[in-house]
């Protein structure tokens, strides 16, 4: 008789919690005498809403419970397996993973990465045996610990790329839309093919009736001859028509998979988080969308037509070699499994090559997208020659990563060569036997050896063929990383569409944290309609984290942020964000005239609506002096114009959406103390009506706001006026006196 499982009277509870089911279930699959080591609550499900399940970990099991179907998950821990938490600006994932693939994954908030964190800790001393797990040291591109002989922690450990053929099947939802031209690009592809196949077969009676006769002084039918000619060149005329039409159509679909492919994943780009481009380097996200979408394209225009010709060639020609002699058919395929043994032990070694590749070219762009928008700091420093040092670094590791694939590919090629020329030898000579015995007619050995010739060909073809699968392989995984991505802002599931708000918010007991590091506590703070507020605090204190929160780029942890009494969860995010204008402490123009930079938020402006939004914030003088006046390009991020000047205008641009709620992130820091008065002046008047978040770093600015919040280590400690917060003589008192001190 079996011991009951003791269950820790915590985890029971969870489980109650969840169902009857759950806990009845769970006692019934845990083994006699398995203990239970750690459990974890996940608390959101892969679309993010709130949804609770468990995972549960053993000293021989790791058990998960999936709420929507009411069942236990388990997979038994071995140390191939590994798990890891991934946290991102308020949330966190927790994953199971080998070698290959994602096994299974959990989503959780902020709330919930202790437990996280516990669960991992646990796994890994289980797994690798140790009471407590060593830290060796620090990683280099998270800052997260380590274990002994790494080299980079778990978050950071690259995600295996999947085999060819899964990867490119991922292809198909693109191709979809398209399937009735695929249909007919395919049926060309087999008429061509078949074509091809005729001239081989008027070999034959050109042989047998009409050459070999005449040589033996034997009565000869020459009158065949223009026929059988005829026919050849029937035949390749038929086949060249065939192939230019199937090219072209292959062609125009190609290119419309990758513009739509494209398409996708810069519109999902779109859609993500904040939080997603924080963690990426520009260089590798225009990387993956130009590069990689056009070695998609031409893999599809190119080479995926050659390979589909190549199957069917091989099919046909195969039928065609036992139709003529089975016998002779079975020697001509002999070199084919040493030749697909050869190819399943490369590809592997291929793809990983290629995906190292492709990573080594992300980097190598990502120092042109640093040093090239920021050649005036790079001048400015004489940081030329190290700049060009950098890029040569980078040019070196993808010289390295396509060596490494070249040196496999050049022993690779030859063999598959060697193979196919061996197979012909054979060919030759159990041919050669087959028509001394008599079997064998030398017009039936010639047919035979044309279609070998072209089958071993179309081998050599579909060998030469591998490497570019591989690499796009490499370039769609690239790309479908990005296309699983699930924003961290969701859409709500029911969402309610705001208008025109009033502009109340309200912060109930918000609290955010970026990964581990919390920087918003426990903030309450109502702001009423028309209301201006002042932000202030020490660097760090969580000023503009706040501010982002209410834009929702980011998602509280916990708490909620209501605006005109509803939760902004329940807002559809576009139509939320269209309420907020916002000035950001760096301001950033586009590419294009001034009056297309201030109408980027309402593109369908009239000039009077620019120009009377551009008087507004100051601008206007300024922008009459130039020479095409509002039509002037101020060149790739505004470099042409001050910085000054560029505040303006981004203040035009946000003023000319007619926002219920202004931001202004040190709104006037990039200026002068004379262009300072002239946009408070400005301000005085616009944010009237509006309710107004301001954080400043020059505290005289803020004389005007009807309250002042003073935030420390991402809590409020004060709260009021100008004259209350001074003769308080507190945070805000120090603040203003060491900036008296300082302009003295």
């Amino acid at each position: 008789m079996s011991v009951p499982v003791p269950i820790p009277e915590s985890l029971r509870l969870a489980l109650i919690a969840q169902s009857p089911r759950c806990i009845e279930s769970f006692s019934a699959i845990l083994k006699p005498g398995e203990s239970v080591e750690s459990w974890f609550q996940p608390n959101l499900d892969d679309a993010l809403r709130f949804e609770s399940s468990l995972v549960v970990l053993t000293r021989q099991s790791l058990y998960a419970w999936d709420h929507p179907s009411a069942r236990w998950s388990r997979w038994e821990l071995t140390p191939e397996i590994g798990l890891r938490k991934v946290d991102r600006s308020g949330l966190g994932v927790l994953e199971l993973f080998d070698d290959q693939r994602l096994i299974a994954h959990w989503r959780y908030t902020a709330a919930e990465i202790n437990g996280a964190a516990s669960i991992v800790s646990e796994f890994q001393k289980i797994v690798s045996g140790q009471e407590e797990a060593d830290v060796g040291s620090i990683c280099a591109s998270c800052g997260g610990p380590m274990q002994e002989g790494q080299v980079v922690c778990a978050n950071c450990a690259p995600t295996a790329v999947p085999n060819t053929t899964r990867s490119l099947l991922r292809l198909v939802r693109f191709a979809k839309p398209r399937v009735l031209l695929i249909a007919g690009g395919f049926g060309l592809t087999v008429l061509s093919t078949c074509a091809a196949m005729i001239p081989p077969l008027l070999t034959k009676p050109l042989m047998d009736q009409v050459l070999i006769p005449h040589q033996s002084k034997l009565p000869a039918r020459f009158e065949l001859v223009p026929w059988l000619l005829g026919g050849m060149l029937l035949a390749a005329l038929l086949s060249w028509a065939l192939s230019w039409a199937k090219t072209y159509v292959m062609a125009r679909i190609s290119e419309r998979i990758s513009a739509d492919l494209r398409y996708a994943t810069y519109g999902h780009l779109q859609k993500l988080s904040l939080e997603y481009f924080g963690g990426k380097r520009t260089g590798d996200l225009i990387s993956r969308v130009s590069d990689d979408t056009q070695r998609i394209c031409d893999f599809l225009s190119i080479h995926a037509v050659d390979f589909a010709t190549d199957i069917i060639m091989i099919v046909i020609t195969a039928i065609l070699l036992i139709w003529l002699d089975p016998t002779m058919a079975l020697v001509g395929l002999l070199p084919f499994p040493f030749i697909a043994w050869i190819v399943a032990r490369v590809q592997a070694r291929m793809r990983a090559g290629f995906a190292r590749g492709s990573s080594a070219w992300a980097e190598l762009v990502n120092v042109l997208a640093d040093t090239i928008p920021g050649i005036r700091v790079v001048k400015a420093f004489a940081q030329e020659n190290r700049e060009v040092e950098r890029f040569q670094e980078r040019n070196e590791q993808v010289l390295y990563a396509n060596d490494r694939v070249n040196r496999l590919w050049a022993a690779f090629a030859p063999i598959i060569t060697l193979l196919t020329d061996i197979g012909l030898l054979i060919i030759y000579g159990f041919g050669a036997y087959q028509i001394y015995r008599g079997g064998l007619s030398v017009g039936d050995l010639s047919v035979f050896l044309m279609w070998v010739s072209r089958l071993y060909l179309r081998l050599d073809d579909m060998s030469r063929l591998l490497a570019n699968a591989q690499r796009t392989a490499a370039a769609t995984h690239r790309i479908f990383e990005i296309l699983d991505r699930v924003p961290s802002v969701a859409e709500p599931q029911r969402p309610v569409h705001p208008g025109r708000l009033q502009g109340r918010i309200e912060l109930d007991k918000v609290t955010f944290s970026y990964g581990s590091r919390q920087v918003i506590h426990d903030v309450n703070l109502c702001i009423e309609p028309g209301e201006m507020i002042g932000l202030v605090g020490p660097s760090g204190a969580g000023k503009s984290t706040l501010v982002n929160l209410v834009c929702r780029f980011y998602d509280v942890a916990s708490g909620s942020i209501l605006v005109d009494g509803l939760d902004v969860r329940e807002y559809p995010i576009s139509e939320y964000r269209s309420n907020i204008g916002i000035v950001l402490q760096e301001p950033f123009l586009f590419f294009g005239s001034i009056a297309e930079n201030i109408a980027y938020g309402r593109p369908d402006a009239t000039r009077e609506q620019i120009i009377a939004a551009a008087r507004a914030a100051k601008a206007h003088d300024f922008i009459l002096k130039l020479t095409d006046g509002y039509d002037s390009l101020v060149g790739e991020r505004g470099q042409s114009l001050s910085g000054g000047e560029r505040q303006r205008i981004s203040i035009a641009r946000a003023l000319l959406t007619d926002p219920r709620i202004l931001i202004l992130d040190e709104a006037t820091s990039a200026v002068d103390t004379e262009t300072e008065r002239e946009i408070q002046e400005a301000l005085d008047v616009l944010v009237q009506g509006r309710t107004t978040i301001a954080i400043a770093h020059r505290i005289s600015t803020l004389r005007k706001a009807n309250r002042i919040i003073v935030l420390e280590r991402g809590k409020v400690t004060e709260v009021g006026n100008h004259d209350d917060l001074l003769a308080r003589q507190g945070t805000y008192y120090r603040l203003n006196q060491a900036q008296k001190n300082a302009g003295s």
